[in-house]
């Protein structure tokens, strides 16, 4: 037996007796707040909004709450696969992480990625949970996100220290593999929110959200209530992210209760886990009451050379493949767990701890290893699994409630038939995952595996198609030159603005890729064909931004108003009621020209 469980088993009644009679000083403290960025109301709900907006993805796929569920510990239930430094899949150093965007170039054209070509990227580490994040130092596993914020489109300090929820939030939106294209900047990511309706694709909105979104309908007007003007900007996009993201506290496990007095609140069994969890050396690391130091540390999970982690922030080879303690908090209902995502649960993890670790790491932790006796096992697990759940995040509610994502809804567009191969005896594949909603200017369609260097055509119909042709044509776009050369490789990107106009919802659109190939039956290899559904969303509410007059339409009336009024500070056309009658409000009526509102 360990001789620290054989202190426990001689010590264990006393033990327990401490824990109940010391636990209130470690209750959770309140969460630190940096004095550049104090949280209010108006700021935090604007940060809800902004964090489970897919708009703030470059195609509209992907929200920062698309990786980051309560109900799934903070983490993602998706999993796909990484293939690692070796680019090989099924190999013993794939990662099990999170699909991101299909990569596209900086005119947003689809473009073939390393390792993913033009299918969705993957990430190259699991995604850290959101919850209690408030608390650390340092963020993401590498700990990149420093306590010290530098506005990326100033390059000036905003928050000199504890602003590492700031620095985060900054990164994923111009990620080319988790939200952006390349060469995405800040001031792309402000002039799309600016005439984009908060939360368009979301459906089930929390009541706070709801209530925000119907007083102040628009970013601009959201923005200036909670920062006293309507300017959108990374610095105040990162301010109120982080903001909401520290009221995402979870305190209210079994552990919480019991240490709050509640004796109860722990079983028997899980109070025994919890002892001998903390007579164990896995509490030196996952110490309360975060349940994580917060510190970085080599477990040996991968020979070191597969991802050197901490080394990359600090230039320091010691710090190889050092990578940040997870807290134990909520991780029943994580889909995997490390940041290579390859453990689903809590019963696989002690084994590892117990053994060598993988080759590799000659500055593996030297706490390691350490061991849970297997007769203890079951106790712990069930402390760590059952006593550090907090119920309000695995039912998501509140604070921990959210909208529903429309990447939650199924496809749309959707993928209806096969394709027809082409020279070699490839079929033309089309890509579709753009969601299609009014007023999306950046709607769009891609091909893949078609006759590099031949020439294609779109063809859209709003006919269902026959035998795997489009029929009752209503329009044909092209001709596109296919990108790359040889059969298999060519590639295409079609842009089909959708107008503003709330009469387009419900309309259903069928699209198709017709490529010229002397390879296919006929000469023409064909794609799939995509079926898409238009819909409006919260993007077109009554009285949507642009309607100067309240006529219930964006028309000539309004531009005619915001011209006459131009320059004035006076109410008469100011349309994000900013106490200026300016070139936003010009843009935003043109932006909404037409609309039924």
């Amino acid at each position: 037996m360990h001789k620290n469980f054989a202190h426990f088993r001689a010590t264990g009644l006393l033990a327990l007796l401490a824990i109940a009679a010391g636990a209130s000083a470690r209750a959770l403290p309140p969460v630190p707040q940096p004095a550049e960025n104090p949280t209010t109301e108006a700021k935090r709900v604007l940060g809800k909004i902004l964090f489970w907006d897919e708009q703030l993805s470059s195609d509209n796929t992907m929200a920062c709450g698309t990786c980051h569920r309560a109900a799934f510990g903070g983490g993602d239930p998706r999993v796909a696969i990484h293939p690692g430094l070796d680019g090989i899949q099924p190999s013993p150093d794939d990662r099990f992480t999170s699909p991101g965007v299909v990569h596209c170039d900086t005119n947003e054209n689809y473009d073939p990625a390393a390792n993913f070509d033009l299918n969705v990227q993957v990430t190259p580490r699991a995604a850290n949970p959101f919850i209690n994040a408030g608390y650390a130092p340092e963020l993401f596993w590498d700990g990149r996100a420093s306590s010290t914020f530098t506005d990326p489109q100033t390059g000036l300090i905003e928050i000199v220290a504890g602003g590492a929820l700031e620095s985060q939030v900054v990164g994923p939106p111009t990620s080319t593999v988790e939200m952006g294209h390349d060469d995405r900047n800040w001031d792309q990511i402000s002039e799309k929110l600016r005439t984009a309706g908060p939360l368009a694709l979301a459906t089930n909105l929390p009541a706070d959200v709801d209530a925000a979104i119907l007083s102040f309908p628009s970013y601009p007007l959201l923005f200036a209530q909670a920062f006293g003007d309507n300017e959108i900007n990374a610095k105040r996009i990162a301010f109120a992210v982080a903001a909401y993201e520290r009221t995402l506290i979870s305190d209210q496990s079994p552990w919480d209760l019991f240490v709050a007095g509640d004796t109860g609140a722990l079983t028997p069994g899980q109070q025994q886990g919890l002892a001998f969890f903390q007579a164990s050396a896995c509490n030196i690391c996952h110490n309360a009451p975060l349940f994580t130091d917060n510190q970085f540390h080599n477990i040996g999970l991968r020979p070191n050379n597969d991802d050197i982690a901490r080394e990359e922030v600090t230039g320091n080879p010691a710090d190889r493949g050092k990578t940040k303690t997870a807290s134990l908090r909520n991780l029943a209902t994580r889909a995997t767990l490390m940041h290579t995502g390859q453990f689903n649960n809590v019963g696989q993890v002690f084994p590892f701890y117990a053994g060598p670790g993988a080759p590799g790491n000659p500055n593996r932790d030297p706490l390691l290893p350490a061991v849970i006796p297997p007769p203890q096992a079951p106790a712990v697990i069930d402390f760590i699994v059952n006593g550090l759940t907090d119920p309000r995040v695995v039912a998501e509610t509140f604070p921990f409630d959210r909208p529903t994502l429309r990447s939650e809804l199924g496809p749309n567009p959707v993928i209806i038939t096969a394709s027809t191969p082409g020279t070699g005896g490839i079929a033309p594949r089309l890509i579709a995952n753009v969601p299609p909603n009014v007023g999306n200017t950046n709607f769009k369609i891609g091909l893949d595996n078609a006759l590099g260097g031949a020439i294609a055509t779109v063809v859209i119909s709003q006919t269902p198609p026959v035998a795997g042709q489009l029929i009752n044509l209503i329009d044909t776009q092209g001709p596109f030159t296919i990108q790359s050369t040889g059969a298999g490789n060519g590639y295409a990107t079609f842009h089909w603005p959708i107008a503003p106009n709330a009469a387009l919802d419900g309309e259903t659109y069928f699209m198709q890729w017709l490529v010229a190939d002397a390879g296919a039956t006929g000469g023409i290899a064909r794609s799939n064909i995509a079926q898409l559904t238009l819909f409006a969303g919260a993007a077109l509410p009554p009285g949507c931004p642009g309607d100067a007059d309240a006529s219930g339409a964006v028309d000539l009336a309004d531009l005619t108003v915001v011209l006459f009024n131009f320059g004035s500070a006076g109410p008469d056309g100011d349309v994000d009621l900013d106490g200026d009658v300016d070139l936003d409000d010009l843009s935003t009526v043109l932006f909404w020209f037409g609309s039924a509102c």
